[in-house]
This record gives structure tokens, sequence and C-alpha cells, in this order.
């Protein structure tokens, strides 16, 4: 046999394994989920919490995402901050949800480093080819009209800058409804989880399928 011969062969013997071999899932791949208490199921078991919910979702709809969540009670934005490097290196995730700012505003910190710390998570997360959400946050009228207006327009305006989808305000569909909040007052009960992911999940779905750059993605 001649040396020809084996070379066709293995051409041929290799374009067997190319077509019997499954293509790879493009939906495939982990989300990460970089949040504080209301991600991070603060005062529940963790099965109750959106983000749990979030991944039986996934599954029952058959689709092959890993989500880790990496949230963590009390965080800030420039906590976060900190720790996303080691995340991106640790999860090589191709998307992520960014939920933080709620402590930054509750400890009265400036809305420009807000802005600044969001903005530096989402360019470390690009850097990577990593699609990112953003939820916003808002802070109680207690806080001052000057405080709050200026807090809640941090978001659209890093979601513009960074052309990130942007769920305006995670919360709203439980801000109002009474009993929907745990006894602090802050941290939504295991009855409005749900209505969280509700909220968030015409997001997700865009950002699994084929990202989106639109600075809103809700109904």
């Amino acid at each position: 046999m001649t040396t020809e011969f084996f070379r066709r062969l293995g051409l041929h013997f290799g374009l067997c394994l190319l077509l019997l071999t499954p293509p790879a899932d493009a939906r495939a791949g982990t989300l990460l989920v970089l949040g504080d208490s209301i991600s991070a199921a603060y005062g529940l078991d963790q099965a109750e919490g959106w983000v749990e919910l979030l991944q039986s979702r996934l599954q029952e709809n058959g689709e092959p995402v890993k989500v880790v969540n990496a949230s963590v009670s009390g965080e800030t934005t420039s906590g976060g901050l900190a720790r996303l490097p080691r995340l991106l290196q640790e999860h090589e995730p191709r998307w992520m949800i960014l939920e933080l700012g709620g402590n930054d505003g509750l400890r009265g910190y400036p809305p420009q480093a807000l802005q600044r710390n969001l903005q530096q998570m989402i360019r470390l997360a690009r850097n990577e080819d990593v699609e990112v959400l953003l939820l916003g946050m808002r802070m109680p009228p207690n806080y001052g009209r000057a405080y709050t207006e200026a807090f809640a327009g941090v978001y659209p305006k890093v979601a513009k800058a960074e052309e990130v989808p942007l769920v305006p305000f995670f919360l709203e569909p439980i801000a109002l409804v009474e009993g929907a909040m745990q006894t602090d007052g802050i941290h939504p009960t295991a009855e409005a989880q749900p209505a969280l992911l509700e909220h968030v999940w015409p997001c997700v779905q865009q950002l699994l399928e084929e990202g989106v750059n639109t600075e809103s993605c809700t109904p």
C-alpha cells in the first residue's frame, strides 16, 4: 500500500468523525450572577431565591446553561469590582447579570462612584467576551429628591454608554406590593421571588439567544 493510500484513508476517517460529532450547542455556557443580598436570597432558603428559580426554569426548558450565583449580602459595587477578575477567570462565563448598587445607595455613596464601578465591571466582562445584563435599583424617597434622582439616573447612563441591556428597576413588580418585603422592609420575601424572575426573564431569554444592545429589554 502506498503513502497516498494511507493519506486518503486518513482524510476519509477524519471526515467521518466530523460528520458523526454533534455540533456544540450555541447556547451552552455559564451565566454568572454578580449581586448583593437581593440575589443572594437573604433571609430565605437558597432554593427559594430568584436565581435558583432561574436555574430551575432553564433546566426545565432544556437550556444547557449553568448558573453561578456569586452574589454576597452587603456587597457594594467596589466589592464586586474587586472580586470580578477572579470570578471571570474561575468560571469563564458567557453571560453575566450585574445586580449591584443598592448597598452603595443605602450607604449614601456618591452616584459618580457607582457609575464608575459599574462601567469598569462591564468593561472587564466585555474584555473576556462576556455579554452583560444590568439590573437597576432605586432608593427610597427619604434619601432626598436630589440623591434618589441622581442614583436612579446612573443605570440608564451606564447602559447607554456601555451598550448593555437594562432592567431599569429590578424590584419594580414588588416594590409597592403589601407583604412582598421581609420585616426589614428591604429584602423580598420568598413569595415575591417568582415575580422578580418573571420581570427579568424576557431579558435573560434575549441575552442567551443573541445578546441585546438596547437600553431596556423589559416589556
